[in-house]
């Protein structure tokens, strides 16, 4: 009888791991893609952005014009309010606004554009800055003065 019994906890314990592994990896692996035609559709083979859990990561925006798919100018200062506008636009998409994004990368193809960039990237936020990392690259594509990816939390 303590045989019975002893195999039938170890069947229950062995239950409860493989429907715990199951709920986690379920929970894991899921993910949405988020896409709006009020951003450039990706360039190459990318997500405008990707949702996991609460997390949503967005591809690096440049300044296209979503209507003509073609950078808005030659101008940096055209450039990012372009890439931030895109940003709003695919979080928007999902409910979220530019204080939801905790962490932003900003790649230039000039870091002596570092202050114009500064002002205007301060401009789209109110008394939150997220976590920011900027560097200098040597090109960008389509020939990009300047390419921001964020991380944003719902």
């Amino acid at each position: 009888m303590k045989r019975i019994y002893k195999y039938l906890l170890l069947f229950l314990v062995s239950l409860s791991f493989a429907l715990l592994c199951q709920y986690l990896y379920g929970y894991v692996a899921k993910h949405q893609i988020i896409t709006t035609n009020k951003a450039p559709m990706p360039i190459g083979p990318y997500s405008q952005a990707v949702k996991k859990g609460d997390i949503i990561y967005l591809s690096g925006q440049i300044g296209i014009n979503p209507q003509t798919n073609q950078l808005i100018s030659d101008d940096i200062e055209e450039q990012t309010n372009q890439a931030m506008q895109n940003i709003s636009a695919i979080l928007s998409e999902i409910g979220l606004s530019l204080n939801n994004i905790t962490s932003a990368t900003i790649y230039l193809t000039n870091i002596d554009t570092f202050e114009e960039v500064n002002r205007i990237y301060s401009s789209y936020f109110d008394d939150y800055y997220p976590a920011r990392t900027t560097l200098e690259v040597s090109r960008l594509p389509k020939g990009a003065k300047i390419e921001i990816s964020v991380i944003a939390h719902k």
